[in-house]
């Protein structure tokens, strides 16, 4: 008898459907497996955990490999750079949103503006233009939000009163937060005043700062440092007061955060991303209300931190995968649970608007809505142009633990810091 291709599928159906099937038809049936990594598991293990399993429930024919998180967004960083010489990148990253330069001179990300332009549904999802500019690098959409957030400052309600102050007329400038810290902080009490989170991930504090006195890191060539203008004089003295006057310790952010959740710490500036986490640890043993970061001129602004959704495959497959895995990510779906499980605001304007997603839970949660609050001020996480951007984010907190500590003045040590940061800039071509 002649063997056909029926009689072939025949066999296979009798055998279960596998044996005998053709390896095209196989193939077809084949889910498409995209990899994707992400960093600061603190944050984001379970939840990334929880985007993959939902987004594969609603796409069967897509499997998501979580790789191992790194531990921030440096991290990752060097993590993908080594893997782009080893050929080994995954298919989809999530990146700080001042990473994105170095990744893109080195052309490693997609641009995504293809993909939007084509997709009938992006319309839909709540990108909107203001949202999508920060994942916006050399006229390239090489990111899309997925976790953005500002720096904003979280306050112990019962030791803000046993201070005499009022929790709900909070500090509106630098000097009354110094004031406030100092009358707070009682060691005899077990009672710390403040602590300015100056370590988070690519300087975001010491340019928070510097942007919020109306300064620049760089002037607009890039070839030279800006902060030692007026507005970067002021920063640092201000830090170096808090230090000083607000009697702020030199210890570990670790440190504070776990002096916060105990209620031994009055005022702490972080990430708007670290709210969640506050909510758990604190659970309820005092109020916590958080407020805006002090802005000290009219020309002030402050650094959009948090990451965004990148893809790195150029196998138009697991591309098409990708993308659907982004849509869903930072879309609607995704931002929903991201913002329940973290601080961070979505990258998408959809959620805050529908009763079904966060419209309710921001109205119940009010603290949430001091980052959103501050989004008429922000400005792109600036990153350092050339090879030594990494080294740079280094320097710059070397100098900024010398003024910490007390091992250096203020202004010296930012001229120190000038020197040390000018010498890693690239030289321009004439």
């Amino acid at each position: 008898m002649k063997t056909t291709r029926r009689h072939l599928l025949a066999s296979g159906a009798a055998l279960g459907g596998t044996l005998a099937m053709p390896t095209y038809l196989r193939a077809q049936s084949a889910p498409t497996e995209i990899s994707v990594q992400y960093s600061n598991p603190v944050l984001f293990k379970e939840l990334m955990e929880n985007v993959a399993k939902a987004f594969m429930a609603k796409h069967p024919g897509i499997t998501v490999t979580l790789r191992a998180p790194e531990q921030d967004y440096e991290a990752i960083l060097q993590r993908n750079l080594r893997d782009s010489v080893t050929r080994n990148l995954p298919d989809v990253a999530f990146h700080g949103l001042n990473r994105q330069r170095t990744l893109e001179e080195r052309g490693i990300p997609v641009d995504l503006r293809p993909l939007i332009d084509a997709d009938p549904e992006t319309k839909d999802l709540g990108f909107s233009p203001t949202l999508l500019s920060l994942g916006d690098t050399g006229g390239k959409q090489t990111g899309i939000g997925f976790a953005l957030s500002t720096p904003i400052l979280y306050y112990n309600a019962d030791l803000l009163k046993a201070a005499g102050a009022d929790p709900d007329a909070l500090p509106k400038s630098w000097d009354e937060v110094i004031r406030l810290a100092a009358a707070i902080h009682n060691p005899a009490a077990n009672r710390t005043g403040m602590f300015f989170d100056w370590t988070v991930t690519g300087n975001w504090s010491w340019q928070s700062l510097v942007f919020s006195h109306g300064g620049a890191l760089l002037d607009p060539t890039e070839t030279k440092v800006a902060f030692t203008e007026e507005p970067g004089r002021q920063s640092i003295r201000v830090l170096r007061r808090m230090v000083d006057e607000g009697r702020m310790p030199d210890f570990k952010s670790e440190t504070a955060f776990q002096d916060m959740f105990a209620g031994r710490l009055g005022i702490f500036m972080n990430s708007t991303a670290q709210l969640g986490r506050f909510n758990r640890e604190i659970a309820g043993r005092y109020r916590l209300v958080c407020g805006r970061f002090p802005l000290s001129s009219p020309a002030a602004r402050l650094p959009a931190g948090g990451n965004v959704g990148m893809i790195f495959t150029r196998d138009e497959a697991k591309q098409k995968a990708a993308w659907e895995f982004l849509k869903f990510s930072c879309g609607p779906v995704g931002a929903t649970m991201m913002v329940n499980a973290t601080g961070y605001m979505p990258g998408t304007t959809i959620p805050a608007q529908r009763e079904d997603l966060l419209a309710k839970f921001y109205r119940d949660n009010p603290n949430h809505l001091v980052s959103i609050g501050q989004q008429d001020v922000i400005r792109s996480w600036y990153a350092f142009p050339g090879q030594n951007a990494l080294k740079i984010t280094d320097v710059v907190n070397d100098h900024i633990q010398t003024v910490v500590a007390k091992r250096g003045e203020a202004e010296p040590t930012l001229e120190s810091m000038a020197k040390a940061v000018g010498a890693l800039l690239p030289r321009r071509a004439g």
